[in-house]
């Protein structure tokens, strides 16, 4: 087994025509800070320029797949000027509501769309709790096999903010079940994910690895030009019924919704729905902005 270990995740060929990447922050239950995406978006890209990889997985290290963002991290702004590496967005370090919004569409939606369209089948290995913005890395991956103890939520509703910034919940879920889940804050067992066609397999914790190796083993055998082929067809037709013009509206709101927390609770988001350690992360967050600025 070949393997390249990256700051916040591990990249390896575990077989012959297989990447696998694995999120490695488990003492923070794998919840992404902004160097963990860029990185992330790095070894996609390494797999994507591969030849010899027609199969990525995309799996997690520890009890949980992704708590979602990191929302007590305090140095994004350094990592993002380190970076800057997808599309056009500009705005960065300006003023308002234009910075945020640029942060992003460039860090959420820019590459939840990059990773929704790379040319090669995608697997997503999603074992314990997948919240929020672990939605985010899972949903873009054509497929997605859970553990058993598997569970999924979207609760920032709670948070005063409709919804994660890729809003693909209606595609993954239908509108009834995304609006419950929405509305609500309630998570969505595996089994519920299978029945609602948001899984492609469920099985046992400790045959999750090798389930996903199995299916991407199958799918491996097959023509890479082909298989590029059928997810252009399949993705194409979702973005003909105006999927991208939906995802964009939806983005837009969320923006609203950060600017209206700004101006009403001085933060991103509504304070008075977190829990009590989210809480405490976000007052600490914002007090180290606003001790920067000072030095600045």
């Amino acid at each position: 087994m070949s393997e390249s270990t990256f700051k916040t995740l591990i990249y390896e060929i575990p077989e012959a025509g297989i990447a696998r990447i694995r999120l490695n922050r488990p003492e923070r239950a794998n919840a992404q800070d902004t160097e963990l995406l860029y990185e992330l978006n790095e070894a996609f890209d390494r797999a994507a320029h591969d030849n010899e990889v027609r199969v990525i997985i995309l799996a997690a290290e520890g009890k949980h797949f992704s708590a979602g963002h990191d929302l007590g991290e305090t140095d994004s702004a350094a990592a993002m000027a380190r970076h800057r590496t997808v599309g056009t967005m500009c705005g960065f370090g300006c003023a308002g509501a234009e910075a945020q919004m640029a942060r992003e569409e460039e860090i959420y939606t820019g590459f939840c769309e990059r990773w929704r369209n790379i040319p090669k089948p995608t697997i997503a290995a999603v074992q314990g709790k997948c919240i929020a913005g672990g939605l985010m890395l899972a949903w873009p991956c054509d497929l997605i096999i859970a553990s058993d103890d598997a569970s999924f939520a979207d609760p920032v509703v709670s948070f005063g903010v409709g919804g994660v910034e890729w809003f693909h919940h209606v595609y993954e879920l239908g509108t009834r079940k995304a609006k419950e889940i929405l509305f609500t804050g309630d998570s969505i067992s595996a089994a519920d994910a299978l029945q609602l066609g948001m899984v492609a397999r469920v099985v046992p914790r400790d045959d999750l690895q090798e389930a996903t190796l199995g299916m991407a083993r199958k799918i491996a055998s097959k023509s890479r030009f082909a298989l590029k082929m059928t997810k252009l067809a399949i993705n194409g037709v979702a973005d003909a019924g105006g999927r991208d013009v939906a995802m964009q509206n939806a983005f837009h709101l969320h923006q609203l919704a950060h600017t209206h927390n700004l101006k009403v609770f001085s933060m991103l988001i509504d304070p008075t729905g977190l829990p009590e350690a989210t809480r405490k992360a976000m007052a600490a967050r914002l007090a180290a902005q606003q001790q920067q600025q000072q030095s600045s």
